[in-house]
């Protein structure tokens, strides 16, 4: 019984069409927050990335992947961005791009999981993002349908070899992804 119950959870339609779905990058943002001293937050965001969604018949079928750009960080303070992309801190000469790739998708309705491998300068490690579906519309202007999505998760530097800078920037760095992707048109 157990069987018949999970080949019925793994066949559950998807609540977008099959095919690839485009990345909206004008309304798509990959954020991120780290401790600074241990007492305060500092927010900040990467401007260039790359995402692509294949949509298939079943959960198992989704492929996800994404590719950022580090030295468009922007964490509103151009000295200090230009520090961060530093050799002495995240050396973007030698790791010009965060890349993630889904590994495993499972969910329904609005909460889905999102299992994956980061990888950063070489080294890939395994990250998890929790992701809430923000639904389905159509533009009025063009008649596109637009998904959106909230990725949220956390990763700790140390694992990816960033161990620059301890005491005065946090362990962890907490990650939120707000993408929107274009359903593929059958025209």
């Amino acid at each position: 019984m157990t069987n018949d119950i999970a080949a019925a959870a793994s066949a559950t339609a998807l609540p977008l069409a099959p095919g690839n779905w485009a990345l909206d990058p004008l309304h798509s943002s990959v954020n991120f927050t780290i401790r600074h001293l241990g007492i305060a937050k500092v927010r900040g965001r990467f401007e260039r990335l790359e995402a692509e969604l294949f949509v298939g018949e079943r959960v198992e079928d989704v492929r996800v992947s994404a590719t950022v750009d580090l030295a468009s960080i922007d964490t509103g303070n151009a000295d200090r961005d230009a520090h961060v992309r530093a050799s002495d801190l995240l050396d973007v000469e030698k790791r010009p791009t965060m890349t993630y790739r889904a590994t495993r998708v499972s969910g329904e309705g609005e909460d889905w999981t999102m299992e994956g491998e980061l990888t950063i300068g070489g080294v890939t490690r395994p990250v998890t993002l929790a992701v809430e579906f923000g639904g389905l519309v159509e533009v009025p202007m063009d008649g596109s349908r637009h998904a959106g999505f909230e990725a949220t998760g956390e990763i700790r530097r140390s694992e990816f070899g960033l161990d620059f800078a301890p005491g005065l920037l946090g362990e962890v760095v907490k990650i939120q992804l707000d993408m929107q992707f274009v359903e593929p048109r059958n025209d």
